[in-house]
């Protein structure tokens, strides 16, 4: 039986932040910088780093770091440090990057791509430490990553240069090394691996990107390796004052178009939606959100759907474009495998709200308290059902966009694009 829903309207945030208009400049800049001038001598072969996540301006920030390199006579490449995305293959990997417009032809640097590693000692704990071959024998490393907020845990240094440094840097092995201790391993062993990755000598500095609400690029720094750990420390906790967040706490469905590894490393960013599901992990006491429907996967994830197992309902849309096995790699390699288990599966948009509504026990749609977002990276524009309405009217943050109206759907019962 096909149940009403609740009439929807357009909703715009308006975040405040900087705004860095001119990569190339800013690049130039920092590159000029007393302790980092040194660190680029003719003649060197340097190593650029690129990871696996969605980073606003990733591809032109390379391009202008290999610009800076060259200037000074030195020849810069490409290499991905992404642990075990990309299907943990050499080919994947590029494959990864070419979805973010990291190519040869753009960035004007060749791409080297292996899952080689070398191991260069171990934690005080133990734990051995390996870097990517190339990249090891390259004359130098340029750490290149966005510094924020880690999806599963809290602590000084979460994701950002160190993470690259090590889980990154380090290849599959590594990442499988860190992961095999949970939570324990990425929050307490991978600050550690990368202080060992430092004490090679082969990085020379990390370039830290910080975003702001609305996705664009609010600050880059060129850090000098000996600086990284106290600098990015700092920098998260600057970072953290700009994330994006729903503008509602408690919400009974929460409808998120596509998941996918360019909107977070967990597919949906754990702080937006406020769940964490790892094994012995307190979750989030806000947002507040009883179902969650995933409802497509990004082209961008060519296939790793991971992070489908935060959600509660998906579609047949999303199901059919799961690639298995890059998706379990991918889980397997974190250990939390709760992420990547398929929630209850329906035909469409259309039929995955109708059975959260459902299963919202005794609100009619008039009460149930409804939310739809492109995806939990771009939470600029939105829409929420009528019972939210006298909320969003009370901040000077937000902006209703239109009149409400009913759903619209296509024949097949998916949403129109956003």
């Amino acid at each position: 039986m096909q149940l009403t829903l609740p009439r929807v309207v357009k909703v715009k945030q308006h975040f405040q932040g900087p705004t860095i208009s001119n990569i190339d400049q800013k690049i130039a800049e920092e590159f000029m910088k007393t302790e980092i001038e040194a660190k680029v001598r003719e003649g060197m072969n340097i190593a650029i780093t690129a990871g696996s996540r969605g980073i606003a301006n990733i591809a032109k920030i390379i391009q202008a770091t290999a610009n800076e390199i060259k200037k000074r006579g030195a020849n810069p490449f490409i290499i991905p440090a992404m642990g075990s995305h990309g299907g943990a293959t050499a080919e994947g990997q590029i494959e990864v990057l070419e979805s973010f417009g990291i190519t040869e032809e753009y960035c004007g640097a060749e791409i080297r791509s292996s899952m080689e590693v070398v191991e260069v000692g171990k934690t005080e704990a133990g734990m051995p430490v390996y870097i990517d071959k190339i990249g090891y024998e390259s004359d130098g490393v340029i750490l290149v990553n966005r510094i924020k907020a880690h999806t599963d845990f809290s602590s000084k240094i979460e994701s950002g240069l160190m993470k690259i440094s090590s889980i990154g840097l380090g290849n599959h092995k590594q990442a499988q090394a860190i992961h095999t201790y949970g939570v324990h391993g990425i929050r307490d062993h991978m600050p550690k691996v990368a202080e060992v990755v430092f004490q090679t000598g082969k990085v020379l500095m990390g370039i830290g990107i910080i975003e702001n609400a609305f996705e664009d690029t609010a600050e880059i720094e060129a850090i000098p390796v000996e600086s990284i750990q106290e600098r990015e420390s700092k920098l998260l906790s600057y970072s953290k004052t700009l994330l994006p967040k729903l503008p509602i706490d408690k919400v009974d469905i929460l409808f998120v178009d596509k998941i996918g590894k360019n909107y977070s490393g967990t597919g949906m960013d754990t702080n937006v939606i406020g769940r964490i599901r790892i094994l012995g992990t307190k979750e989030f006491t806000k947002p507040e959100i009883d179902y969650i429907i995933a409802g497509d996967l990004s082209e961008e994830s060519h296939g790793n759907a991971l992070g489908i197992g935060l959600a509660d309902v998906t579609t047949e849309k999303l199901f059919k474009k799961v690639d298995y096995k890059k998706m379990n790699e991918n889980v397997i390699t974190s250990t939390f495998l709760q992420r990547a288990s398929i929630p209850i599966v329906l035909e469409s948009d259309q039929a995955a709200i109708e059975t959260a509504l459902r299963a919202s026990w005794g609100k009619s749609p008039e009460m149930i308290r409804f939310m739809r977002i492109p995806n939990t990276l771009h939470l600029e524009e939105l829409y929420v059902s009528e019972s939210l309405v006298p909320e969003i009217e009370k901040s000077d943050n937000l902006e209703i966009v239109g009149e409400l109206a009913p759903m619209k759907f296509d024949e097949t019962g998916y949403f129109n694009h956003f």
